[in-house]
């Protein structure tokens, strides 16, 4: 994928040379805007007496200057951006504000095809400098993406291929806010490359192509990385992820990534995400309108293994460890059909109700082995598992449950930091008698009644009394709410909300087996 330069200049935004220079204002406590002495002065002003620019949230004003200079001439595009009024936003909310406008900027990049940008940021009350250029050049780097990669160019229209720089002008705190963008850009970038696993088709993203990006990963980043087939599955007796997989031409992988801390006895966190490629429901066959979007079901391995390249940058102080079951799930001769008994890592025995409940089934394996074998103080793990998460939660928030309440408050924050809001569902022990079977230990469904509790009440069978998490990203993996930095297609969410929990995370954080 491209990457875009940030630089931090010292320079005035009078001396910008490039394609567009964009001034953030935001309101007084009166709704008036807070301008300064700029570029297009009379312009800005006359505009603001018409009423035709106030500032408000997203609200833009597009003008051009020309001033005189060494090259006698010089014309250009400024961009007025309005950030709204202060109100009594938390500072969470005020980041997703400046994202939102980071958002708007490259909109308004692609309208003026503009590859050169130039940035000067305002002081936002109850925000610190750092945190309005991080988010702002979050938004904006998310707001640049698209994928056109089995897209013949069309020679007589060129498609605009994308931000090339970004500069910021700041005449203080350089060192912060240089920290700030390169934040931004490990997020952003970490998004970005997990939306393009989702753009790819069934036949253009494998299970092979998770470990080889596991790899590429780990020989950038000094990671650990371990890939097991079919012949390591079958002796360490994962019957998930291998029912899931005998309808398939494809064969599975079972992809680990580990990040090790230099910091001397570092807790470890586990994540786990769903890498199923592509979802036919296997005998149990999906309807066929809609399902090209079934590519999608491995959002949740995306989100996993990209937060893995965030964490490689930054070398954080905690343990990480990532395992993405990956293969797809078709109809093949051989496929998996309701009725069948099979067995987990665990021991555990499951009756097949319904093959398209499949996500559980390769999560529970991958869940069982990783604590047994990494002893971690929590695990985290992400999935589009449900559709009922989508009927209870539309495409607002991600479903969340777990084991332990502080663990679920971190993740919370997290996703409130960073714009991927979460809610809280119970798990308590009367949804497990859901899934009881009278011929195996579990069955892989619990009947519609509250489809997602059911579905994280099998998988909390596999955790024991690790610190868990599960969050359930079906409604927001793609066709998310609509933002301006997030497009149509795949989110690449749950990335975002990994990255923050793991920077922000302190030894002792969670108290084991207590919820």
């Amino acid at each position: 994928m491209k990457t875009t330069k940030l630089v931090l200049t010292r320079k005035k935004p009078e001396q910008f040379t490039g394609d567009l220079l964009v001034f953030c204002f935001i309101q007084d406590k009166n709704g008036k805007p807070k301008t300064t002495k700029t570029l297009c002065e009379k312009e800005l002003q006359k505009a603001i007496t018409l009423g035709d620019f106030s500032c408000k949230e997203n609200e833009t004003l597009l003008l051009y200057s020309e001033r005189p200079g060494k090259e006698k001439v010089y014309s250009g595009r400024v961009l007025f951006l309005g950030l709204g009024k202060k109100n009594d936003d938390t500072p969470a909310e005020l980041r997703e504000r400046c994202r939102q406008a980071g958002g708007t900027i490259a909109s308004m990049a692609v309208k003026v095809k503009a590859k050169d940008i130039c940035l000067s940021l305002p002081s936002v009350p109850g925000l610190k400098s750092e945190y309005v250029t991080e988010s702002v050049v979050e938004g904006l780097l998310l707001g640049d993406y698209r994928f056109d990669k089995y897209k013949k160019a069309d020679p007589e229209n060129a498609p605009f291929t994308g931000i090339k720089k970004v500069s910021l002008c700041a005449a203080k705190n350089e060192k912060e806010l240089r920290q700030a963008m390169l934040r931004a850009q490990h997020s952003a970038d970490a998004g970005c490359v997990a939306r393009d696993m989702a753009n790819e088709p069934g036949n253009g993203w494998t299970p092979a192509s998770f470990a080889s990006y596991a790899k590429d990963i780990a020989a950038m980043h000094k990671m650990k990385c371990t890939i097991l087939g079919k012949t390591e599955m079958k002796r360490l007796k994962m019957g998930g992820i291998l029912a899931v997989n005998q309808g398939s031409s494809e064969a599975p992988k079972l992809v680990i990534l580990e990040y090790k801390s230099s910091v001397k006895k570092a807790e470890t966190i586990l994540l786990v995400g769903k890498g199923l490629t592509f979802d036919s429901g296997g005998v149990s066959l999906k309807p066929s309108a809609g399902m090209e979007d079934m590519k999608y079901d491995m959002c949740g391995g995306a989100a996993a293994i990209t937060t893995m390249a965030v964490v490689g940058a930054e070398k954080p102080d905690v343990n990480v460890v990532a395992i993405i079951p990956a293969t797809d799930n078709m109809s093949g001769s051989s496929a998996l059909k309701p009725g069948d008994i099979i067995k987990h890592y665990s021991g555990v025995t499951s009756e097949i109700i319904n093959t398209d409940a499949e996500g559980r089934l390769i999560l529970a394996d991958a869940l069982a082995y990783g604590i047994k074998k990494f002893s971690p103080d929590c695990v985290v793990d992400l999935a589009t598992l449900t559709g009922a998460v989508i009927l209870g939660l539309g495409h607002h928030r991600t479903g969340l449950l777990g084991n332990n309440q502080k663990l679920i408050d971190q993740l919370c924050k997290a996703g409130e930091n960073c714009g991927e809001p979460l809610w809280q569902l119970p798990l308590d022990k009367e949804y497990s008698k859901q899934i009881k079977s009278d011929v195996a230990d579990i069955k892989n469904t619990g009947g519609r009644p509250a489809g997602t509790i059911t579905a994280a009440a099998y998988l909390q069978k596999f955790v024991g009394d690790t610190p868990w998490a599960h969050m359930d990203i079906a409604g927001t993996a793609w066709g998310f709410t609509k933002k301006k930095y997030i497009p149509k297609g795949p989110s690449g969410t749950g990335v975002r909300t990994l990255v923050d929990m793991i920077r922000n995370w302190k030894n002792n954080l969670i108290i084991k087996n207590k919820s």
